[in-house]
């Protein structure tokens, strides 16, 4: 929770090292529902699907995340719901590559460009 909002350069040596950049923010609501009722994400998680819906400002809508058993252990899958939010010709991590903290791209980041207010 450190670096919640860190955006900068992590020496390589150090762990985590590399470019970070903040490039979404906002907020989820859990959605997955049984017998009328939310499941506690917590439940969720150990049953290994977690369904949300994301508010963000670069994305929003349905999502799942669901536990890949037996393909590597720790991996998860995120797969968008088909909703109102669903644009298959949409692609925001290559049209939106700013900084929603600083408007900075990684290059920039990286460089050290600072953020003029």
């Amino acid at each position: 929770m450190e670096y919640i909002d860190f955006e900068g350069t992590i020496p390589e040596d150090e762990y985590g090292g590399g470019t970070v950049m903040i490039w979404e923010a906002g907020r989820y609501e859990n959605i997955k529902e049984a017998d009328g009722r939310k499941v506690p994400v917590e439940q969720c998680y150990k049953n290994g699907q977690i369904e949300v819906w994301l508010h963000g400002q670069k994305v929003s809508g349905g999502y799942v995340l669901l536990k890949m058993d037996g393909r590597g252990r720790g991996n998860w899958l995120l797969i968008k719901m088909k909703d109102d939010e669903a644009d298959a010709r949409r692609n925001p991590v290559s049209t939106e590559n700013q900084s929603v903290k600083t408007g900075r791209t990684m290059d920039e980041i990286e460089a050290g460009v600072k953020v003029t207010e």
